[in-house]
């Protein structure tokens, strides 16, 4: 899965490019591919930092089947290799990554950054890394699955913010 993970990227990576163009900040692979714990039913999750995105989801992601249809003979391939690949983007402006999401606490710790104009992601993860670090927040193994205890001393009625 590794060696079809090192082909496969490169080529979304340049779609994205290709697509966005100067609008692109970062390019983020998350979830099971940046954990190491791709299976042949995983999806590729990807956050895409991009100026410019059109107002709302369902828009974005009509807009982003446009890279789908560039990679589809690419994405045919990994499935023929035994990758039943699905893309699963997330599309935000730097002014929403700059508000913040509960999505970003995994990459705190799990991201492989495919493109990253002046390392905008990375410091946006370093920032919120160190908040969650001064909270004490913990991500939480339970088998193959976890949660995030954000403040594991907390107190009834404490109000704290991320």
């Amino acid at each position: 899965m590794r060696a079809l993970l090192d082909s496969f990227l490169p080529r979304v990576t340049a779609a994205c490019r290709q697509h966005y163009g100067d609008k692109l900040v970062s390019l983020v692979a998350f979830g099971s591919v940046a954990r190491g714990t791709v299976t042949s039913d995983s999806d590729l999750d990807l956050l895409i930092v991009a100026h410019g995105l059109p107002d709302g989801r369902v828009p974005r992601v009509r807009d982003f089947m446009a890279i789908e249809r560039v990679l589809a003979s690419d994405l045919a391939a990994a499935r023929r290799a035994g990758w039943n690949v699905e893309l699963s983007p997330v599309l935000k402006t730097p002014a929403e990554v700059e508000q913040g999401s509960a999505l970003f606490f995994d990459m705190t710790e799990d991201a492989i950054f495919l493109e990253d104009r002046d390392g905008f992601m990375q410091r946006a993860l370093e920032r919120l890394r160190a908040r969650l670090a001064t909270l004490g927040a913990r991500r939480v193994w339970r088998g193959n699955a976890w949660y995030w205890d954000l403040k594991p001393d907390y107190r009834a009625g404490e109000i704290f913010e991320i």
